[in-house]
């Protein structure tokens, strides 16, 4: 299938097998640079679940390009909690278009801070349509703000520099992740959200299922480094709901870390569907101090970990995955017609089933899987918010090579889950907009990407 060929076939849904894949590996010489964009709301706009009273700090989208002298790749991160729909394309289209590349060699992510903006343009176009409608997102800065980060990609080509090594490390991170599904004896399971103020008990359970190692990957000319990737899975946020914009404990440990080394730093949310700080957070100020600490710790000690060795060639897979949508429960999508054209229903909840409907919409045509392959490091790309489960899988698979895993692309699934998770209940199953099945697919796309039968 050519190029062209297969872009169109997934964007529109064409003649694509669940979990195919597509690899390019080059040799030629290879260069990289990198980009900032201010990605802040305004006071007033919508965050999370409510309007922005403060900006604590102003949120980002960071990345880089690479150039192999035949093609170019761009890895870009943003402070945003989730970006859904026809809104990740809008970001990913138009970063390619601005360094001259398929919309297939681009990703892009959530940090996931929740103290930022969920984005879904596509269910407030859908909700405009209707009677009584309430603009609850700007459509003119989703426009604006991916101009800028566009015109920031661009720019960023006349900076392109050379590098021969890439490096990696890695550190455990003391006291900051715990799984938020503590078990319990009928088979269940209890939550632990991203604080246990008032609830002492949760605090005493232990961590669970986590990764412990923050993964960080770095490119580097001549043993000089010029930019660092770093990967961790956990939630990012020790607060919200309170109106205030922040960058949260990986924002400002990424920032600090950029301040103390004059190195670009990337921080990229691993597989933390089912992880967050709960057991060592209680919404304070000092907690959120700690935490940051902790996790700039790992940052550090990850750094002083790492090895370089020379840049082999670029290979760059594209696994495209059907997830099945549900359609049950809130995820019908006549129950969600009916509330979208209910105009005495809450305009916030006639948003959301805007995008319930648009989720189902996208998730009816494949979704991208995409790794980037130097030598024996591999970082995977993967949509929604899966389980940490499935970063364990991946580095299994490859247990002598760096795997490091970004989750948070496109979060049209929501919550991805394990079958398992379906069975105990609790709240990332309820939160999940595909089916049970889809952990088959997803592990059969990681192995597609990974060169595993």
């Amino acid at each position: 299938m050519q190029r062209r060929d297969f872009l169109t076939s997934v964007l529109i849904g064409g003649p694509l097998f669940a979990a195919s894949v597509r690899a390019e590996k080059t040799t030629a010489s290879l260069r990289i640079a990198t980009f900032q964009s201010d990605v802040t709301l305004p006071l007033g706009h919508m965050l999370y679940r409510k309007p922005i009273v403060t900006i604590e700090q102003p949120l980002s989208a960071k990345g880089i390009v690479l150039d192999d002298g035949r093609r170019r790749y761009v890895l870009c991160t943003v402070d945003w909690c989730t970006i859904r729909n026809s809104t990740h394309l809008l970001f990913r289209a138009k970063l390619a278009k601005a360094v001259g590349t398929d919309v297939s060699n681009v990703t892009v992510h959530c940090v996931h801070q929740h103290t930022a903006p969920s984005y879904d343009g596509e269910a407030q176009k859908r909700f405009n349509k209707e009677k009584d409608s309430v603009r609850i997102r700007d459509l003119k800065f989703l426009d604006e703000v991916t101009d800028r980060l566009a015109a920031a990609a661009k720019q960023s080509l006349s900076r392109l520099e050379p590098f021969d090594q890439i490096g990696t490390g890695q550190a455990k991170v003391d006291r900051v992740a715990s799984n938020r599904r503590i078990p319990t004896k009928d088979g269940k399971v209890r939550w632990r959200g991203s604080s246990t103020k008032g609830h002492p008990e949760l605090r005493e359970e232990p961590e669970g299922l986590i990764d412990p190692l923050l993964k960080t990957i770095t490119l580097a000319k001549a043993g000089k480094p010029l930019v660092r990737l770093h990967y961790y899975a956990t939630h990012p946020q020790s607060f919200y709901g309170d109106g205030r914009t922040s960058i949260d404990t990986a924002g400002m440990a990424r920032e600090k870390l950029q301040e103390k080394e004059n190195v670009f730093q990337i921080y990229f949310t691993g597989c933390a569907g089912d992880v967050a700080m709960g057991k060592y957070n209680d919404r304070s100020r000092r907690a959120r101090d700690e935490l940051t600490a902790r996790l700039y710790a790992g940052m550090e000690a990850a750094v002083a970990a790492t090895k370089l060795v020379p840049a082999k060639a670029i290979e760059w897979r594209v696994a495209p995955v059907s997830l099945p949508p549900r359609t049950d429960g809130k995820y019908d999508p006549a129950k969600n017609l009916a509330i979208l054209k209910d105009t005495k229903a809450k305009p916030n909840d006639r948003l959301s089933a805007a995008s319930r409907i648009s989720c189902a919409e996208r998730l009816k045509r494949p979704l991208e899987l995409t790794a980037l392959k130097v030598g024996r490091v591999h970082i995977l790309h993967l949509p929604g918010e899966p389980m940490v489960e499935f970063q364990l899988y991946a580095q299994k698979q490859k247990p002598e090579d760096f795997v490091a895993v970004a989750g948070y692309g496109l979060g049209s699934p929501g919550y991805i889950c394990t079958e398992k998770a379906f069975d105990e209940g609790g709240y990332e199953p309820s939160a999940s907009a595909v089916k049970p099945c889809s952990e088959g697919l997803v592990k059969a796309g990681i192995r597609q990407l990974l060169g595993v039968k």
